[in-house]
This record gives C-alpha cells, sequence and structure tokens, in this order.
C-alpha cells in the first residue's frame, strides 16, 4: 500500500505527464498519445480516491483532519489537471482539427514539444537515457517513445534508445535543434557545444 507522500508524488507525476501527452496528442493529432492520456486519467482518478480512504483513516483528531484537508486540496488539484488533459485528449479521439493558431502557439511557447525519429547511426542508438543525459546535455526531456506500433510513456533512465525509435521531447528551441541534428546522426554527443553541458 502507497504512503499518502508517494500517492500524492505519483499523482503529481501523472498528471504533468498527461499534460504534456495532451498537448503532444493535438499538436501531432496522435489517437495513441490521447488514448494514453484516458488510461492516465483512470489511473489518477484512482489514486485521488486511495489518498482519500487513508486520509480518512489517519486522522485521529480534529487537527489531523485539518493538516490532511491541504494534502487533499493538493490532490484535488493533480486531478483537475488530469481532467483538463483528458478535455484535450477527447479533441483528438472525436476527430477535433486544430487551428494553425494553436501550433504557432505551442511553437512559439518557452518549453517545445519536438518528434523526432532516432536514425541510422545516431548516438543516441542502444544508449540508455541515463546514459546520455541528454536533460543536461541538451535540455530536452524524452517524455515518450513510440517504438513500432507500441508506446513507452513516461521512460526512465533505464529505458534503452534504438534506430527507428520516434522520441516525444520537451524542452528549448535551442535544445530541440540539437536533438534533431542528435537523431539523424549530423553531430555526435562529443559534439556537443559546452554551454549546453551543465
Amino acid at each position: 500500500m502507497y504512503s499518502i507522500k508517494n500517492i500524492l508524488i505519483e499523482m503529481k507525476n501523472l498528471s504533468e505527464l498527461m499534460v504534456d501527452l495532451a498537448y503532444s496528442a493535438v499538436l501531432f493529432n496522435s489517437k495513441d498519445a490521447a488514448e494514453e492520456v484516458l488510461k492516465l486519467e483512470d489511473k489518477v482518478n484512482s489514486l485521488n480516491y486511495e489518498i482519500k480512504k487513508q486520509s480518512l483513516v489517519a486522522a485521529r483528531s480534529y487537527e489531523d483532519a485539518e493538516k490532511l484537508t491541504a494534502l487533499l486540496e493538493i490532490a484535488e488539484a493533480a486531478e483537475s489537471m488530469a481532467n483538463a488533459a483528458k478535455d484535450l485528449a477527447d479533441l483528438v479521439i472525436t476527430g477535433f482539427k486544430p487551428h494553425p493558431v494553436f501550433k504557432m502557439v505551442i511553437e512559439e511557447s518557452e518549453k517545445m514539444i519536438l518528434r523526432i525519429e532516432i536514425g541510422m547511426g545516431s548516438d543516441l542508438c542502444g544508449k540508455s537515457l541515463g546514459e546520455l543525459l541528454l536533460v543536461n546535455r541538451t535540455g530536452m526531456m524524452i517524455i515518450a517513445i513510440r517504438r513500432n506500433d507500441s508506446w513507452i510513456y513516461g521512460p526512465n533512465r533505464d529505458t534503452v534508445l534504438f534506430e527507428g525509435d520516434v522520441l516525444l521531447a520537451k524542452g528549448t528551441e535551442t535544445g530541440s535543434e540539437v536533438l534533431k541534428k542528435l537523431a539523424s546522426a549530423e553531430i555526435s554527443l562529443d559534439d556537443i557545444p559546452d554551454v549546453l553541458v551543465e
């Protein structure tokens, strides 16, 4: 059984992932990503229900209940984020075509969402995300990977990348250009300017 703290951490991580995936689903018209958002929303709803149950069990006094109320409000806020992400995903599933302005807004926002395929000879091939340290080297975080017909959502440091993988990444415009070149084997990891390395 998860502790209240661990449930909150998982809700925070899942709701954040859902928002990224929902924007990606709309931007790239990906029903697969949209459907994954719906699955994750069910999980967030279950976690919110679980945290309410555990809070009721944990509250032994009025003071305890007051302290736990703040945590429940955070959980509710995370669920609200998840519900908003689901609303975006629903647009894709129902066949909604976003206005061109939406793409412009996403592209001009501080954090870009990039979709890129790993090409033959790329330094990314055969290495784990932990080995690559892409967040440190490029400022880009991999939020999902499409491998053949399946998806890996919220990949971790042990996830290994392969030629042909399609990456969904979030980060800066400068970092997105570096990641594109790495993925297409235009540059190697050794070619990344020091300014991008933490």
